[in-house]
């Protein structure tokens, strides 16, 4: 079944790129509403944008949307994938800004808020996307694919110059929670120089060492070291979750990324929505809805986040 968030849960902090603060209300939305974001310090008649794959204005450092009157919310993986990942279907999305706060760099905060408050079942059942055929895109020695599959899985590759992130792989079967399990609390990662680059530029000026994972060679600079091993390929599943969910409907299908990025992932939903063959609605009953990626999630399985 459809499912919304049994009350509003409250979050407020800084944008990561702008530094300006932010109060974000995450509401409890009807049937078939999927996920908006509200602008509430602009006019009612043009300041709800639809968190979907074709509101999005790529960029390289985050993923923007843009309703047709021109009015963006930015930097909205990170609460997508904590959607995602706790089976909310339903939400309407008050921000009085135009950049979802960083918090700590992961979902954590979404995340455990979302679940301490609780998810209510809809009466009407999930429509999900199923993926018939391979849909491949590339830019350069990056790519981003999706395959037919009876379940989504999230299968990543990454590879840096620097030791201290290196070349790092994984991939999960992203049902009955493993999102919460492995990897909401992963944080988003960058090189000193450039940090350095983009504060020069007036970009990533809400960034700090505790809502990112800054490292500078061989060296993690961020206090506490990483939370994972592998933090950095975590996150890059973190982020690819929060934007395939922009597909509007759960998706079953294997996604691999190799060195992809927001805007990648995007390509990726335009040229599985160009081929009208190449996919198909699906009414999910209880054994599919069981596969899906907030299944059955509880406070319980989330990793404590010091």
């Amino acid at each position: 079944m459809q499912a919304t968030l049994n009350t509003a849960v409250i979050f407020s902090g800084v944008g990561l790129h702008s530094g300006k603060p932010a109060r974000m209300i995450v509401r409890p939305a009807p049937v078939d509403h999927g996920i908006v974001f509200r602008r509430t310090d602009l006019p009612l008649a043009d300041n709800r944008v639809p968190a979907r794959w074709d509101a999005v204005n790529q960029s390289p450092l985050c993923t923007l949307l843009e309703n047709a009157q021109g009015v963006t919310v930015s930097t909205v993986e990170h609460i997508m994938a904590a959607l995602a990942g706790c089976g909310v279907h339903n939400a309407l999305i008050d921000i009085d800004g135009p950049e979802v706060p960083i918090l700590d760099g992961s979902a954590s905060h979404f995340v455990s808020k979302i679940l301490a408050c609780g998810v209510s079942q809809q009466a009407s059942p999930v429509r999900a996307i199923e993926v018939l055929e391979r849909i491949e895109v590339r830019r350069g020695d990056a790519w981003a694919r999706l395959d037919p599959a009876a379940t989504l899985t999230i299968d990543f590759h990454i590879d840096f110059t620097d030791p201290a992130i290196g070349r790092q792989h994984k991939v999960l079967n992203m049902s009955n929670g493993s999102f919460v399990r492995e990897l909401c609390d992963s944080r988003t990662f960058c090189r000193k120089a450039d940090v350095d680059t983009m504060r020069a530029n007036g970009l990533a000026l809400g960034g700090t060492f505790e809502n990112a994972v800054v490292v500078d060679g061989d060296r993690v600079l961020s206090p506490g070291g990483l939370r994972h091993r592998d933090e950095a390929v975590r996150h890059k599943m973190l982020d690819a979750l929060g934007d395939l969910s922009l597909a509007g409907a759960p998706l079953f299908a294997a996604y691999t990324g190799h060195r992809a990025g927001h805007a990648l992932t995007n390509d990726l939903l335009r040229a599985l929505f160009d081929r009208p063959l190449s996919w198909r609605w699906v009414t999910c009953d209880a054994a599919m809805s069981a596969r899906l990626p907030g299944a059955g999630v509880h406070p319980g399985e989330m990793r404590h986040v010091a």
